[in-house]
């Protein structure tokens, strides 16, 4: 087990504590890919199409022996829609065949411990330089890849103070690089409250959160997450691995507990 270094908010090696022992093992990409699907999966909403859709109507084929074809066509005269094909798929306004469901079940689920080892294997990739790099952040001032902080992290209120900190620690580079990169998105989800497309910068995982998520909430790309509530997304957003992560000391420390 190697030695990793605590800063202060100055930026400073305050002290040095040891590696949890399950650093030492090769991040496994499949299996957090795996962790991540099941985590999206139970999150999506279950969509289907009314069953009466596209039959509500008076259609009725009217048999052979009129030129026709013998498809359902609307009974009555006089109006624009009449005679007209209707019912079957294939006709304006008919139903859809083979419609979803919201009885479809679209859960991937995985098994207990396969989750644990895949939350592991995303904590493991998050303190691998060269996975972090291969991820586009910028960390060339960043002093430790993993980032461990002192507590006082934690009791930050105010958004300029927390910028301070980031640009001790080396951080501030990689969130220019989301605000900068910041874009419209194309088609109709950007009237569908998803307006604008970022990209992910720091994680910063907390034991308690005691003010820090109402001074980082404005910035774009950072995420804060309170240790109890991480899972494997956090860590490998799009199930890419190498998340720049800065941990308060005491979050760290109950890595010791997994």
């Amino acid at each position: 087990m190697a030695n990793i270094n605590v800063y202060d908010l100055d930026g400073k090696v305050k002290q040095s504590i040891r590696s949890p022992s399950f650093f030492s093992m090769e991040s496994r990409k499949d299996l957090i890919s795996r962790v991540v699907a099941s985590i999206e999966a139970g999150e999506k909403q279950p969509q289907g199409r009314d069953p009466l859709a596209g039959t509500r109507n008076t259609a009725q084929s009217w048999g052979s022996g009129y030129a026709a074809a013998r498809i359902p066509r609307r009974k009555g005269s006089g109006y624009p829609g009449a005679r007209n094909a209707a019912f079957i798929p294939r006709t304006v306004g008919g139903r859809l065949a083979w419609a979803p469901t919201s009885e479809k079940n679209t859960k991937k689920k995985v098994n207990a411990k396969e989750k644990k080892l895949g939350l592991l294997n995303a904590i493991v990739a998050s303190s691998k330089v060269e996975l972090v790099s291969q991820r586009g952040h910028r960390i060339e001032k960043v002093p430790a890849i993993p980032l461990i902080v002192d507590d006082k992290i934690q009791t930050i209120k105010s958004t300029n103070e927390i910028l301070k900190v980031f640009e001790n620690l080396g951080l501030i580079e990689d969130i220019e690089r989301v605000k900068n990169n910041v874009k419209i998105r194309p088609g109709k989800g950007k009237r569908r409250g998803r307006k604008y497309k970022k990209r992910k910068s720091v994680l910063v995982i907390v034991k308690d959160n005691f003010g820090i998520y109402q001074a980082t909430r404005n910035l774009p790309g950072v995420d804060i997450v309170e240790f109890s509530k991480l899972n494997c997304r956090d860590l490998a957003p799009g199930a890419l691995p190498g998340r720049l992560t800065l941990w308060s000391h005491s979050a760290f420390k109950q890595l010791n507990n997994m």
